[in-house]
């Protein structure tokens, strides 16, 4: 019996040793150690022994078994950290290879446009000012001194939603806003920046969508030559000193007096150029003197103070500053076009 003992004691370490994955090693310990495995086989010879000899041969089988069980739990630990360094080997990370390169976004040029306008306007003590881009009539053309009948008011210039509900046509609503939230309290000092919307057929020079940037100052004895040393100061800043502003009589609902402005060439200093086409004069905004009738519907004395109000297109601006030739290029997000302006970000 102790010959029989030790063969499969024997048996049972080298199949041990040879497992190499832990299923295999698995399958050794329900062979052996199982309730029908061969140590427990080895039980059954316990009724033909004598009583003398049974004390012995219980201690044998379960020497073996605990030597074959011991065997089985060193074997699982050392295949156990096999299985880690392995995968640890096949998940490592060579630190000394080069990282993937991330691809980083830049500033759009409108937005740099805008920013460049606000730290302008910031610096001169105006506030920023924000309104809804869904507006109602009432902000967007009756405030603003619009009559029913103004042809602004046609469904082919505006997108309605319902009869009082439009995409704001132009910042002004903000301005309307703001002279409204302000009941009558003086100065009024602020720029609206922000995205419009007409009915338009989208081409180089013309899309549905556009930016604005108006601005609004109210107070007392505010007068044109305030309008226009304000303009010079942005002009010279936004492209380059020197510039001269230059205004010529328009019409605009809300202003009386209304003007075009335009600014001496940038790109010929006034001597002309295919850019202003000979003239020497590039038309940038329009402007003029806040109408009094507008004042009085927010709540203003027309007769203790007066404003002016600007507005000019960020569009415009950008395709002046930076040269560019279609509008359509700053809303079909082109690569190659964003990445032109990393220099200037």
């Amino acid at each position: 019996m102790t010959e029989q003992i030790s063969k499969v004691q024997e048996e049972a370490l080298k199949r041990i040793e040879a497992a190499d994955t832990l299923d295999e090693l698995q399958k050794v310990r329900i062979s052996y150690l199982g309730k029908k495995g061969s140590i427990q086989e080895l039980m059954s010879f316990m009724k033909t022994l004598s009583k003398e000899e049974k004390p012995a041969f219980g201690q044998q089988v379960n020497a073996c078994k605990e030597a074959v069980s011991a065997a089985v739990d060193a074997r699982q630990d050392e295949l156990q950290k096999g299985a880690v360094s392995g995968k640890l080997l096949a998940e490592k990370i060579d630190i000394t290879l080069p990282g993937v390169p991330m691809e980083l976004g830049t500033t759009h040029p409108l937005i740099m446009i805008q920013q460049e306008l606000e730290d302008l306007f910031l610096g001169m003590g105006y506030k920023i000012a924000e309104g809804p881009e869904v507006e109602s009539d009432y902000y967007n053309f009756e405030l603003a001194n619009l009559p029913k009948d103004h042809p602004a008011r046609d469904m082919q210039d505006s997108f309605y939603i319902d009869p009082n509900t439009l995409l704001r046509t132009h910042t002004t609503a903000i301005q309307m806003r703001e002279l409204e939230k302000a009941e009558g309290k003086l100065p009024i000092k602020l720029i609206c920046p922000g995205k419009v919307y007409r009915r338009d057929d989208d081409d180089a020079t013309h899309s549905h969508q556009f930016m604005q940037c108006e601005g609004l100052v109210v107070g007392e004895h505010v007068t044109l030559a305030d309008l226009k040393g304000t303009l010079e100061f942005m002009a010279d800043r936004m492209f380059g000193a020197g510039r001269t502003v230059r205004f010529r009589p328009s019409y605009f609902p809300f202003t009386e007096p209304s003007v075009e402005v335009d600014v001496s060439c940038p790109f010929c200093n006034g001597k002309g150029c295919s850019i202003c086409k000979g003239s020497g004069w590039i038309e940038i905004l329009g402007a003029g003197m806040v109408h009094p009738h507008v004042l009085e519907m927010n709540g203003f004395d027309s007769n203790k103070c007066s404003g002016f109000a600007f507005g000019v297109g960020l569009e415009r601006v950008a395709m002046l500053k930076y040269g560019i030739d279609d509008i359509r290029n700053f809303y079909t997000n082109d690569l190659r076009f964003l990445k032109m302006f990393d220099r200037f970000d």
